[in-house]
């Protein structure tokens, strides 16, 4: 069953989050992930939300976690994390009943 990565943020320091795309995209890539969502102008609908939103789409939702954890994606996270606030959450797949 597929897994997803859902990250939902506002930039703090665009000069300094610059670094993060074309960073996360070769740890992406070496490990299957998909990118399905990168939009920076998020239309809000309802609730609070910010404006950038991601949709990342694994093998699994294990293959999120080590993705997550792998050292080639800690050592670049401190770009997003110290440069964004929101929040990122892991997900499976729906599958109809």
């Amino acid at each position: 069953m597929a897994g997803y990565l859902v990250a939902n943020y506002r930039i703090t320091n665009p000069e300094a989050y610059g670094a993060y795309p074309p960073a996360v995209i070769p740890t992406l890539l070496a490990c299957g992930a998909e990118v399905l969502v990168a939009d920076y102008e998020s239309e809000i609908v309802e609730g609070q939300a910010a404006s950038v939103t991601v949709v990342l789409k694994f093998p699994s939702k294990e293959a999120a976690h080590s993705w997550y954890n792998s050292s080639d994606y800690q050592e670049i996270i401190h770009h997003r994390i110290d440069n964004t606030e929101g929040f990122i959450l892991f997900a499976d797949e729906f599958i109809m009943p």
